[in-house]
């Protein structure tokens, strides 16, 4: 990856990426019983978006200081161009996610599907499902690959620092959350 600044498209995919993942979590927190579909999306595009590229100056930090102890040399930026660029496959699940909400409706955010559902529907949220998950697979093996090469480290190497770091932010994430919870009146 050239080492260039940030720009536009960075961001954009970023956002995509953020809002793939917001519809997967209204998805598994079964937001299709209480919401519509227009304000899961309107909430996924708005918050999604601004997570997603949150989310990548996190992990893109990361990414790079733990590098660091494993020799690695690549810059912020190049980091972030490679979580980016390593996610397009999940920007192609975007429009499944679009596709598949515009078809079936509330059910695409039901974590389980009721038993009297249309077969068709439910043929159509297990595609989209496979599917969402070849693509998340797809870009988590791009992003090994990607940080490898960027960091000239080895791939089995990249997939610890991917792994590592995940957990990490995913242990912060946890300790966050007691802390705030922990702050709140019983």
């Amino acid at each position: 990856m050239a080492n260039t600044p940030i720009g536009g498209i960075d961001y954009l995919l970023a956002a995509a990426q953020g809002t793939v993942n917001w519809l997967a979590l209204a998805r598994a927190a079964s937001l299709g019983k209480s919401s519509s579909v227009l304000q899961i999306m309107t909430t996924a595009l708005v918050l999604g978006s601004v997570a997603g590229v949150l989310s990548f100056f996190l992990m893109a930090e990361v990414y790079r200081r733990l590098a660091r102890t494993l020799g690695g040399e690549a810059t912020r930026a190049q980091v972030f161009h490679v979580l980016a660029y390593s996610g397009v496959p999940m920007v192609v699940s975007l429009g499944l996610w679009m596709l598949t909400a515009s078809l079936v409706g509330e059910p695409a955010f039901l974590e389980t599907p009721s038993p009297d559902l249309d077969r068709f529907v439910v043929l159509i949220l297990g595609i989209q499902f496979a599917a969402h998950v070849g693509l998340v697979l797809w870009s988590a093996l791009l992003q090994i690959m990607g940080l490898s090469e960027i960091e000239q480290i080895s791939v089995p190497r990249a997939l610890g620092l991917c792994v590592f770091g995940q957990l990490l932010v995913a242990f912060l994430a946890v300790l966050l959350a007691l802390i705030i919870e922990g702050g709140q009146p019983a």
